[in-house]
C-alpha cells in the first residue's frame, strides 16, 4: 500500500503543470479586440500553450468584428476558454462570444444576454435582420451543446440571465467566483476540438499573460464609430481647408485622417445613403466656396452631413448606451464641426475675393518658402501664396510679383526685376500688359 501511494505522489509530482494563455477584452468589440484574440489565438499556437482563456467584461459591439471572433474560436485548434469575471458584464456581442467558447464560465453576481438588435434611433430592426441574428446564435449553441432555445430568446425577447440562471439552464458551463475555481471546476472536462476530444487537466497550471498588440490599439481607437466619424469630419474639413488655404499643411493633416476613418469604417456596417448625404454636403460647401449664394448652400450642407451623420450607422449589436449617445453626438458633429469649417472656409474665401481686383499684389515683394520645377510657394504680404517662375528659385530669396492668376502669382527673382531703371512697379505693370512672363 505504502509503495502504490508512493508511486502515485511520484507521479503526481512529474506531471508538469500546463500552460494558459490568458487575455482580458474590456469596452466595446471592435475590430481592435479580434485582432487582439487573434493575436493570443497565434501565440498561443506558436508557443505551445495548451488553451486559451479570455476574460470578457464588454456591453456590446460590432457585428462584422463579432463574427471573425466566433468564427475563430469554432475553428481553433486548441480548448478557448472564456469567463465572466466579478464586476464584469457580458450582452449583446458579448453574449455570442460567451456562447462560441468551448468553455463558457460566469462568476456570480453577473449577467449575461439582451443581445436584440436595434437601430441608432433605439428601435428594434427589421424583423429579418432580428431573425438572421436569433438564427445566428442559435447555431452556436447548438454546436457548443448549449440550450438553442434560450440563445435565440436572447435576441427575440432582449432575454437577460443572472449567472446562476444560464446555469441552471445550460447556457454556460460552470460557475466560478475566480479563474483558479474555473481551472479546479474544469479539471477532467471533456470538449470536441477541431473534431477531437480532448480531457482538460488543469491539476497543474501556470498562466501566461498575452498583452494587446499595437496594431489592435490602433484599430480599437479607429473601428470606434464615434471615433471613426470624428475623424472623418475633421479629415473633410481640414482637407478643404488646405486646398483653399495652402501652405499650411492642413491638406495633408487632413488626407491623413481621412485614411484612419475610411478604414475605420471600412470594418463598420454603414448606410450607403448616409454617406451619399455626407458626400453631398460636401458638394453644396464646395459649390459655396466657388459660387456667391450668400450662405444658403452652406446651410444646405449642414442639414444634409448633419441628417448623413444621424443616419450613418446600421450596427445592430452595440451597447444601449451607444444609441442614446449617438445621436447626440452626430448633431454636435454636424452643427459643431460643419457650421465651423463652413463659417471659416467661406470667410477665406471673401477675403480672396475682395483681395481679387486687378493689381492688388502687383509689384509686391515676397521671400520664397518653397520652389521645385518651376513651381511653389512664396509669402507675399504676410500669405503664404502659389508661385510660378522661368527662374530657378531657392528657399529664402526675394522676388516681386509680376503677374497674378487667381490664387497663383507669377514672380520674379528681385535682381532680375529690377534690371534696367531699378525699383518700379509701373515697370512690372507695362511688363505684364505687354504680355510678357519671363
Amino acid at each position: 500500500m505504502r509503495l502504490v501511494l508512493l508511486l502515485s505522489l511520484l507521479l503526481i509530482a512529474n506531471v508538469s503543470a500546463i500552460e494558459i494563455g490568458t487575455v482580458k477584452i474590456t469596452g466595446e468589440i471592435t475590430e481592435g479586440t479580434f485582432i487582439t484574440l487573434e493575436y493570443a489565438y497565434k501565440q498561443a499556437k506558436t508557443r505551445d500553450l495548451d488553451a486559451l482563456l479570455i476574460e470578457i467584461d464588454t456591453p456590446g459591439g460590432l457585428l462584422s468584428s463579432t463574427q471573425k471572433i466566433v468564427s475563430l474560436f469554432m475553428n481553433s485548434e486548441i480548448p478557448i476558454i472564456v469567463y465572466v469575471n466579478k464586476g464584469s458584464m457580458c450582452a449583446s456581442a458579448g453574449t455570442v462570444i460567451l456562447l462560441s467558447a468551448h468553455i463558457a464560465g460566469m462568476a456570480n453576481g453577473t449577467a449575461i444576454g439582451a443581445a436584440t438588435p436595434v437601430t441608432t434611433s433605439g428601435t428594434a430592426v427589421e424583423n429579418k435582420t432580428i431573425s438572421y441574428i436569433a438564427s445566428y446564435l442559435k447555431d452556436i449553441a447548438n454546436a457548443r451543446g448549449r440550450n438553442p432555445e434560450v440563445a435565440e430568446r436572447f435576441v427575440t425577447e432582449a432575454l437577460s440571465l443572472t449567472a446562476n440562471e444560464a446555469y441552471e439552464l445550460n447556457v454556460v458551463d460552470v460557475l466560478a467566483e475566480n479563474r483558479e475555481e474555473l481551472m479546479e471546476k474544469i479539471d477532467g472536462r471533456k470538449v470536441m476540438v477541431a473534431d477531437r476530444e480532448i480531457v482538460l487537466n488543469t491539476t497543474r497550471y501556470t498562466f501566461v499573460e498575452i498583452e494587446k498588440p499595437f496594431q489592435a490599439v490602433i484599430y480599437d481607437l479607429i473601428s470606434n464609430p464615434q471615433i471613426a466619424v470624428i475623424l472623418l469630419m475633421l479629415g473633410i474639413y481640414l482637407l478643404l481647408f488646405g486646398l483653399t488655404s495652402p501652405g499650411m499643411m492642413a491638406e495633408v493633416v487632413g488626407a491623413i485622417l481621412l485614411i484612419l476613418a475610411f478604414a475605420g469604417l471600412g470594418v463598420i456596417q454603414v448606410n450607403y445613403a448616409a454617406i451619399f448625404l455626407i458626400i453631398l454636403g460636401v458638394l453644396f460647401l464646395i459649390a459655396e466656396l466657388l459660387t456667391p449664394t450668400y450662405g444658403a448652400l452652406a446651410v444646405a450642407s449642414v442639414i444634409a452631413i448633419t441628417l448623413g451623420l444621424l443616419m450613418i450607422f446600421e450596427e445592430p449589436m452595440m451597447p444601449k448606451e451607444f444609441y442614446e449617445f449617438f445621436p447626440k453626438l452626430a448633431i454636435g458633429l454636424g452643427l459643431g464641426i460643419a457650421g465651423l469649417m463652413s463659417f471659416i472656409l467661406m470667410k477665406i474665401i471673401k477675403i480672396r475675393r475682395k483681395r481679387s481686383s486687378v493689381g492688388e499684389v502687383l509689384g509686391l515683394r515676397g521671400e520664397v518658402v518653397e520652389f521645385k520645377n518651376g513651381k511653389g510657394f512664396a509669402k507675399v504680404r504676410g500669405e503664404i501664396w502659389r508661385i510660378e517662375s522661368n527662374d530657378e528659385l531657392k528657399k529664402g530669396e526675394e522676388v516681386i510679383v509680376i503677374e497674378r492668376d487667381g490664387l497663383t502669382l507669377r514672380v520674379r527673382r528681385v535682381d532680375r526685376a529690377e534690371e534696367g531703371d531699378g525699383k518700379m512697379v509701373g515697370e512690372v505693370k507695362n511688363e505684364t500688359e505687354s504680355g510678357g512672363r519671363g
